[in-house]
């Protein structure tokens, strides 16, 4: 674990605007490779904080190039998950069984925050940055890589991270390999007599449960 400051100078004067452009985000929350009108809202923005914008990878990826040093890539997660919010929040999701509950919506204003830090002489020496803002849940990472993400835009080294509620402002937490869960889905067919409504006593026990 490494404690910083909580909020550096630079980024605590954006934050009214990190916070206003997550809540947007938040509320209209789309899933993996539909995000269409999340791309044009960060493409836009992107433009706007001084990237060169580049579109079309992995369907509704987004990469922004900032020319400011070393080749640096940073990326930052845009879909959201198939879950009805129950929040109340006056930015609540406005999609039906749509919501940012895992904070990708905070993934993707983080974006802005090097911008900032960058017109700080000596703070963020890089040359090439990369920026790209895709979907993580279903291997659009992969989609991403196979349009020729790291072709058109190489680069020395990739840093990602996922917010952890629950813990001080200004703490990060590292470890090697693995950091958090990540979710899939698998199928399950047993092959059983019936039993339906049977005590156990007398139900048939299960033969050849099998997975695939």
């Amino acid at each position: 674990m490494l404690s910083v400051d909580p909020v550096i100078p630079g980024i605590a004067a954006i934050a009214p605007e990190l916070v206003a452009v997550r809540q947007r985000i938040h509320a209209h929350p789309e899933l993996a490779f539909e995000e269409t009108a999340t791309s044009d809202l960060v493409a836009s923005l992107l433009t706007e904080w001084g990237y060169a914008m580049h579109r079309g990878l992995g369907k509704t990826g987004v990469v922004g190039m900032l020319k400011i040093g070393a080749r640096i890539a940073l990326r930052a997660d845009m879909d959201a998950l198939p879950i009805e919010e129950a929040t109340g929040l006056d930015y609540a999701s406005q999609t039906p069984h749509t919501m940012h509950a895992c904070g990708h919506d905070g993934h993707t204003a983080m974006l802005r925050a090097p911008r900032a830090i960058s017109r700080k002489a000596g703070s963020f020496r890089a040359r090439s940055s990369s920026f790209f803002s895709r979907p993580k849940k279903v291997k659009p990472a992969r989609a991403m890589i196979e349009d020729g993400l790291f072709e058109q835009f190489p680069c020395d080294v990739v840093f990602g991270l996922h917010n952890m509620p629950g813990f001080p402002a200004g703490d990060m937490f590292f470890c090697p390999g693995a950091g958090m869960a990540s979710s899939d889905r698998v199928n399950i067919t047993v092959c059983a007599a019936s039993a339906d409504m049977a005590p156990c006593r007398i139900a048939h026990a299960i033969r050849c449960p099998r997975l695939h």
